[in-house]
């Protein structure tokens, strides 16, 4: 392997998380092409390996991560540490975000402002400013996704209406909602 597959893998294990070609190329002091021959070279290197890791393109951009088949073994060595509170936090935000941290707490109530941090150092939660006004966006990571074996949220809709979709004007004192169930069943 090149040495400039090597440097590739070391910077995807050590920042954990999916980057993009440009933050590679940042962090591996290399051009973009460059990047993008070490990427195929070490996903080559991975995918001939009998090893439970693979590098993998994901929406967010190129990541080391455990393949499928071991992702048991996280929930059975490492499992999360989250409170009942904290578990209801991160279901709000998987439901109604990205969300405004603001309207978050009026959602949950002032807990929040412990459970945010706290997703977000599990990594369940990404919180990002917003261009305008002070609160931040919170918004579910694909950790969320993988660690509960989700594909997808299903949508919500007020209870007894037939429209896959809440109307976005309807405040949620206006509607108690249910989630979008095939109407085959």
């Amino acid at each position: 392997m090149s040495t400039l597959a090597t440097t590739l893998e070391a910077v995807l294990y050590l920042k954990g998380q999916p980057l993009d070609i440009a933050k590679l190329a940042e962090l591996a002091r290399c051009g973009r092409e460059d990047v993008e021959e070490g990427l195929i070279e070490l996903m080559n290197d991975y995918a001939h390996r009998d090893g439970a890791l693979e590098i993998v393109e994901t929406v967010d951009g190129y990541c080391l991560q455990l393949k499928e088949r071991y992702r048991f073994l996280v929930d059975l060595l490492i499992p999360i540490d989250l409170g009942v509170g904290a578990l209801r936090t991160l279901a709000a935000i998987a439901l109604k975000g990205p969300i405004s941290q603001t309207d978050l707490v009026d959602l949950r109530g002032s807990g929040v402002y412990q459970h945010v941090p706290e997703l977000v150092a599990q990594g369940f939660v990404r919180k990002r400013r917003q261009a305008e006004g002070r609160s931040s966006l919170v918004q579910i990571t694909d950790k969320f996704y993988q660690h509960f074996e989700i594909d997808q949220l299903p949508q919500l809709r007020p209870k007894g209406s037939t429209a896959s979709l809440v109307d976005d004007t309807a405040s949620d004192d206006e509607a108690e909602f249910e989630p979008a169930v095939d109407e085959a069943f």
